[in-house]
This record gives structure tokens, C-alpha cells and sequence, in this order.
């Protein structure tokens, strides 16, 4: 029988082998060390949250905050229907770090305080967090989007909006369930979708009947996903008796009690394990009317405009942080006699992903742009949202899934293991592209904005115009958008919606990026010189100008 080794002698003696050729931890890192993110915050008129933002960008790729976000992701929130008596509560319980993660996203202004920042650019400020922050936890930054995206539907009824639009716009996070309006900040969700129509909501069968106090309903019925179920409000649609209706439904009740808000389940789903999504299930529920009855689509509406950008947003920022991990890793590991990311083929990879990455930062952050503008009155820049970030949002979030599964090859059987992270984001990437609306449901929309609402493509080809000129690829591609939009056919809705965000995004680049970077998207997503995935760039293609600026320290 072999002996025990002594634990006086020196562990390395029964090693057998020596770790090399391994990449150190990226943590700490910049997360906002991004050229293409901060040129398009001051290109968008906010400028003045640089160092803000710097400083964000520091504090998301901590040791520390990256720990956060894995601890949040492994210990998954556990549902308690029932206090120990047997009292029904209805409460999530969260991990410490998802707690860290909420507060300091709060604080920083990632929810809903730009809606009470007067400073032209506060939208765009708040996209560039998100997508520097972004690169901890994807699962919280759910509730934070739908607390920005509750404010501007909220303001359909006044006297609420005056009641608590401070509080949703407040840098408090106070995780406790208690009266809304005796805590210093709220998180609000959204409950719309149904198991019998999913997207199609006029389908949904939950009902609100009138009480005998002015504007008060009382709910019944079931919602099929219902994510962050410890918000403090919800914005809920039902069946009133003059149509589809919304409303505003409180956790707890203004006497302090619990509304009833009884959840079912919790899903178990693809995607960050961090967030809690869920089923309630409403009966007698209290609930307050937000604009006019009927009228509950047009008022959600608004809701649904902001969360599409930030789906974008959140697309963009898994390709830059999935970009940022693949580019460490090839700086330090070596095959086959080189480092990898001396390689040609592998340079060629990471320019393409590096290209991809540049488009969907910039593009976000002019539809933030566009956002901000649009909510202080510029009627050319609400019409230019409108039908942007429809089509960004069917895209960029397209796109996330196919970037994602590269960058995690980049890494190889390294990135297949849980502990690299690179899982995490795989399993997120799909996210983006069904929340808000599926690939068709986007697509659709597009060409229903098209036909009642001629100022959005008046919008869209001024904003194509300003390039005008400057690279034949790009007027070649304009001019076949014009005629598919004549066309205008349904069956070829998807077709018509990725060529419009494909001229959009090279327009950007055109004006605003790089020789090298431009050429080479105008290349190969308009010119044809590309093969269908990842790494096949042309030769011609600058790889080290496009690399210097998109990862400057993998050299």
C-alpha cells in the first residue's frame, strides 16, 4: 500500500505535471476600455458622463464584481409561497450578490433616473452604462429595464405617474416589500403575456372589473412570464369591459397589506439562472387604471419601446464582453509554435467579430440618441426611433447567438466549462431576440410602421442620406432598400428588416468610424466578399487597424 505523503514535504514533489500555456484571470479589467462605446457617447450628446462611465467601466470588470455575478447565477433565487405559520407571502429570496449587483446598478442611474435628468443626453449616458455594466449580470438587468421602461407609460395616468414616477426615478434600491410609497425607490415589472397567445396579446383572457372607488379595478386571471416578481409595481393588461385595458398593480396595498399576487411557479429557463422569472396568478387583485380603457396595447406601448432598446443594448454588450474574453485568451495561449492571436486565421476571426461588436455598440447608441431626443420634442428623431429600433432590435439581437457560440470557440474546450462563464452568456444570447417580441413580431412591426406612420421611412433615408456618397456599396445598398420597400411583402418581412439595419449600421460606420473598419463592413454585410460565418473576411481586409481599435492589448 502506498504511504501518505507527509504534509511537511513540498506539495510540488507529487505534481505531475506544471500548468503552462494557460491565459491569467481578465479580472480586473476595463470594461469600458471600448474606443467605438465612448466616441458614440460624445458623439450623442453625452459627453459629460465620460468619467462616470470610466469610472462604471472599472467597477464592472473587478475581481469583485465578477464574482458578484457568478455567485448571483450559481445560488438560483428559491420561491416561498408560505411563511412558516402557513401564511401565504409570495416572496423570491436572492443571493447576497444579486442584491450587490441591484444596488449598484440602481445607484448608478442604470433604472429609471434619467427620466428625472434634465441634461440633454442622460438616455444615452444610461445606454453606456448599461453597456459597460452589462458585462457582470445580464439576469438583474431585467428589472432595471423595466423600471426605465415604466415611466414613460406610467405618465398615460397623472395623477399616478405624480405618485410615484419620483419614486421609480429614484437611485435607491430597497429590496423589502413594503408600501410603495413609504420606501425612497421602487422597481417596477410588466405583466402582458398569457399562455393561450403569448405575443398576441389581445388574446389575453384575464379580466378587470370596476370597483365602486374611481379608477380602482380587481383582477383574475394567470400570466405565463412575469420576470422579477419582488418589483414593487407591475404594469399588468386585462380584460376591462371597454377592451384590452393596463394597470398598475402594487406587491402591497396602500393599508399595508399584501395584494394578491400568488405565484405559481418559477420558470425554469434558458438563459442567466440569476433573475427570477414567473407565474402569478391574480384573483380579486387591486389594481389601478393607467390611461383609458381599451387603450392598453397603445399605453404598454411605451414600455415596450424602451425594453427593445434595451435589448439591443444587452445584445451589443454580450458581443463586447464575449469579444473582450475571447480577445485575453488568444493573447495568452499558444499552438502549434504561436501565440494564438499571431495567427492569421485567428486575427481573421476576431477583426470579424470585432466589426460585428463595433456595429451593434454604435448602432445602440444612436437609437439612444434617437430615444433622448424624441422624449424633449424632436418629432424627426421620434419618427427615426420608431422604425430603428424595430429593426435594431430584430438585428443586432439576431445576430448575438451566432457572435456568442464564435467567441466561446475562440477559447475552446476552455470556454465549453461553466467556470469560464462563457456558458452563461451562450445560454443569454437566445434572450434578446424572442423578449419584446420575437424575430416575426419585430419584423411585422416594421412594416406596419411603415404603412400608417410615412415619417419613419422618411426618417430612416434622411439618416441613410447623410451618407450619401461615400462608399458606392453602401448607395448600391440604399437604392435596393427603396425598391424592397416598394415591394413591401409580408413573406419577406425578415429580408427587408435586415437589409434596412445592415445600411443603417454601415451608414454609421461610414461617417463615424475608421477607414479600415468601414471597408471592410461595407465589404463583406453589403459588397457580398464574406462567407456565411465568422473569420472570412477578404484578404484586403485591414486586420491589424481593425484589431488595434477594437483590442488594443491583444498584441
Amino acid at each position: 500500500m502506498a504511504s501518505t505523503p507527509s504534509p511537511a514535504q513540498p506539495r510540488d514533489q507529487y505534481a505531475t505535471h506544471t500548468v503552462t500555456n494557460q491565459p491569467p484571470d481578465l479580472a480586473p479589467y476595463d470594461a469600458s476600455a471600448d474606443t467605438a462605446l465612448l466616441e458614440g457617447l460624445r458623439r450623442e450628446g453625452a459627453g459629460w458622463a465620460e468619467e462616470d462611465v470610466r469610472r462604471l467601466g472599472l467597477r464592472a470588470g473587478s475581481a469583485e464584481a465578477q464574482e458578484w455575478a457568478e455567485l448571483a447565477n450559481v445560488h438560483e433565487p428559491v420561491l416561498r409561497t408560505h411563511d412558516r405559520y402557513g401564511n401565504r407571502v409570495d416572496e423570491v429570496d436572492f443571493h447576497p450578490s444579486w442584491h450587490h449587483l441591484m444596488r449598484a446598478a440602481v445607484a448608478e442611474g442604470l433604472a429609471g433616473a434619467p427620466w428625472a435628468d434634465e441634461r440633454p443626453g442622460a438616455h444615452v449616458a444610461r445606454t453606456a452604462g448599461g453597456l459597460v455594466w452589462g458585462h457582470t449580470d445580464a439576469g438583474h438587468g431585467c428589472p432595471t429595464s423595466m423600471t426605465y421602461a415604466a415611466v414613460p407609460a406610467l405618465r398615460a395616468q397623472p395623477d399616478l405617474a405624480k405618485v410615484y414616477e419620483p419614486l421609480l426615478t429614484g437611485r435607491e434600491y430597497e429590496p423589502e416589500l413594503r408600501v410603495p410609497t413609504e420606501k425612497a425607490g421602487l422597481l417596477a415589472g410588466m405583466g402582458m403575456t398569457e399562455k393561450q397567445g403569448g405575443s398576441d396579446v389581445r388574446t389575453n383572457t384575464t379580466t378587470a372589473w370596476p370597483t365602486a372607488e374611481p379608477g380602482v379595478y380587481q383582477l383574475r386571471g394567470h400570466k405565463w412570464f412575469t420576470s422579477a416578481p419582488m418589483c414593487d409595481v407591475f404594469l399588468v393588461l386585462a380584460q376591462a369591459p371597454e377592451g384590452l385595458s393596463c394597470f398598475l398593480v402594487p406587491r402591497i396595498l396602500p393599508d399595508g397589506t399584501r395584494n394578491t399576487f400568488r405565484i405559481q411557479r418559477l420558470k425554469d429557463k434558458l438563459g442567466n439562472r440569476s433573475n427570477a422569472s414567473s407565474e402569478p396568478e391574480f384573483d380579486g387583485t387591486v389594481a389601478w387604471l393607467v390611461g383609458p380603457e381599451g387603450r392598453g396595447v397603445k399605453t404598454i406601448i411605451e414600455m415596450v419601446n424602451c425594453t427593445r432598446l434595451d435589448c439591443v443594448m444587452m445584445s451589443a454588450t454580450l458581443m463586447r464582453k464575449t469579444l473582450v474574453e475571447a480577445g485575453h485568451h488568444v493573447r495568452h495561449r499558444s499552438a502549434f509554435g504561436a501565440r494564438l492571436i499571431d495567427q492569421p486565421l485567428m486575427r481573421n476571426v476576431l477583426a470579424d467579430l470585432a466589426l460585428e461588436s463595433e456595429a451593434a455598440t454604435t448602432l445602440t447608441l444612436r437609437l439612444a440618441g434617437a430615444a433622448d431626443r424624441a422624449v424633449r420634442g424632436d418629432a424627426g428623431e421620434a419618427a427615426f426611433r420608431r422604425i430603428a429600433t424595430a429593426a435594431g432590435k430584430y438585428w443586432v439581437t439576431k445576430r448575438g447567438p451566432a457572435f456568442t457560440a464564435e467567441a466561446l470557440e475562440c477559447l475552446g474546450g476552455n470556454g465549453y466549462v461553466e467556470e469560464s462563464g462563457m456558458p452563461r452568456h451562450y445560454r443569454e444570447a437566445p434572450l434578446l431576440s424572442i423578449w419584446e417580441g420575437s424575430g416575426n413580431v419585430n419584423a411585422l412591426d416594421v412594416l406596419r410602421a411603415l404603412r400608417r406612420e410615412p415619417a419613419t421611412a422618411q426618417a430612416l433615408f434622411g439618416e441613410l442620406a447623410l451618407a450619401q456618397g461615400a462608399d458606392a456599396r453602401l448607395d448600391g445598398a440604399v437604392s435596393r432598400l427603396k425598391d424592397q420597400l416598394a415591394a413591401g411583402s409580408e413573406t419577406g418581412a425578415r429580408r427587408l428588416v435586415e437589409q434596412m439595419a445592415l445600411t443603417l449600421q454601415a451608414s454609421l460606420l461610414v461617417r463615424h468610424a475608421p477607414a479600415a473598419v468601414a471597408d471592410a463592413f461595407c465589404a463583406t454585410r453589403l459588397g457580398g466578399d464574406w462567407g456565411h460565418a465568422f473569420g472570412t473576411l477578404p484578404d484586403s481586409a485591414a486586420l491589424d487597424a481593425i484589431l488595434e481599435r477594437a483590442l488594443p492589448d491583444a498584441r
